[in-house]
């Protein structure tokens, strides 16, 4: 099935079923965004300023940072590796894996481990592997995909997951809350004490520092990292920032734009670590990955998109994401409006760009992003380089066409509903699904008019 099928497909089944349950999620972070933006931020504007500015100058100077950022690993120790697609990234863990002893792998904050197919890749390799993440570690025993940044596990049916747990670990089918997180926990951390590699994802990469930032309210990436021989670092390019003191900023506006909080409940600051003569320390290694982000870099127009910190506040405002069933709908890295311009980019035009054309375009996306990404304009951009580069279906042009006709002609408005509404039926038969076309007025606006005056 292609990706335009696929998504069409998981939209007309889900825009019935979870539009409800999904409004009253994005409401609440929404809500939760709104105010503690209000109680951290005198002047958010101005903090949105200053956050976009850096990410611009980071999308400028990319290549600079980056090798700043390695040659500040290497100085103290650490090792930096360059991944340029998944396939690569996950061949250099491999390497990395097969050098040490076989020991446990760890692996903690796996958005950018699912872009890869990490998880995957460990299993079918039968290697030791666990998902420290309470909620990935539903997801997992669900076999689900994640519904959000923020709450990824917030769509899963509560009835099913004690079916599993009792089954896996056996928990109560009785438990209330506390005691099945306290199940699971005990289950988890008995897997830390002897782990050999820790896999963590970060969310900032510092430039002159040399190191890795991670922000996490569970507390197992920081787990992961302490016990762990081995630490393996994921970071996607475009999370690097220039100097130390931006995470001033930058952590704050993480928190409060995904989470409603004014920061999470632990933020990690690691680098290479300063050994003793006598001291046994675990080993740095930085993955560096690019995986289809430098398309985005190379346009002028679009880099702009790769600011994104990745706080999902677009998510909450989008009328679209409300109506399908989570992140993986969007077939790609991100997820929501951002993901809406920045997997077409990364993967093709030609087979995602129908993502781009997902949207109502009513800009709430762009007015609440904290690194003023012009998100809905981006979208635009990307059908206008889709028409550019003549990757447009003939049957597109020639339904686009017809309608440029139709429109143009007062009499052709003007004609019978029945004409009208086959006409529109048949233009828009492949995107609107099963669901029942709106019954369109009698007489148009013009013939309303008209009448009024007594005009022929």
């Amino acid at each position: 099935m292609r990706p335009f099928e696929a998504f069409n497909q998981n939209f007309e089944v889900k825009s019935s079923n979870t539009f409800e349950s999904s409004s009253r999620i994005t409401r609440f972070l929404n809500h939760s965004r709104a105010a503690a933006v209000a109680n951290v931020f005198g002047n958010i504007e101005l903090a949105k300023q200053r956050a976009a500015f850096i990410k611009w100058k980071v999308s400028e100077n990319l290549d600079k940072y980056l090798v700043e950022f390695e040659a500040s690993v290497l100085r103290k120790g650490g090792k930096v590796l360059w991944a340029y697609d998944a396939e690569n990234a996950l061949n250099e863990i491999e390497q990395l894996l097969k050098k040490g002893k076989q020991g446990r792998v760890l692996n903690s904050k796996s958005n950018l481990s699912a872009e890869i197919g990490l998880n995957n890749f460990l299993k079918n390799k039968q290697l030791d592997y666990t998902d420290t993440s309470i909620t990935s570690y539903f997801l997992d025993l669900l076999n689900k995909q994640p519904f959000h940044p923020s709450l990824p596990a917030s769509k899963l049916d509560r009835n099913n997951l004690l079916m599993q747990l009792n089954s896996s670990i056996k928990t109560s089918l009785d438990a209330g809350n506390e005691e099945l997180l306290s199940d699971v926990r005990d289950e988890l951390r008995r897997k830390f004490y002897d782990a050999e590699y820790g896999i963590v994802e970060a969310d900032y990469i510092i430039a002159d520092a040399g190191m890795a930032v991670i922000s996490e309210n569970e507390g197992d990436a920081r787990l992961s990292l302490t016990f762990s021989k081995t630490n393996i670092i994921l970071a996607s390019i475009d999370k690097i920032l220039p100097t130390f003191s931006d995470l001033e900023l930058f952590l704050p506006l993480l928190s409060t734009h995904k989470n409603g909080q004014f920061l999470a409940s632990y933020s990690t600051i690691l680098g290479p670590p300063l050994r003793d003569e006598n001291e046994v320390s675990a080993d740095f290694v930085v993955l560096l990955i690019d995986n289809g982000r430098s398309n985005a870099i190379a346009s002028q127009e679009q880099r702009q998109a790769l600011s994104c910190i990745g706080c999902g506040a677009c998510y909450n405002v989008c009328p679209v994401f409300s109506n399908v069933e989570g992140m993986h709908s969007y077939q790609g890295s991100y997820g929501g409006p951002i993901g809406q311009v920045l997997n077409p980019l990364q993967k093709g035009l030609e087979q995602f760009k129908h993502l781009s054309y997902a949207s109502t375009l009513c800009g709430k996306c762009t007015s609440v992003c904290p690194v003023n990404i012009d998100i809905h304009n981006h979208l635009l951009r990307n059908r206008h380089e889709s028409i550019k580069q003549n990757i447009e279906k003939t049957g597109d042009k020639l339904a686009w066409y017809t309608w440029k006709k139709l429109m143009l002609s007062r009499k052709n408005i003007n004609k019978p509903n029945a004409f009208k509404s086959f006409t529109l039926k048949q233009l828009f038969k492949n995107d609107w699904g099963e669901r029942e076309f709106p019954k369109l007025a009698d007489k148009s606006f013009n013939q309303l008019w008209r009448e009024k005056l007594g005009l022929k």
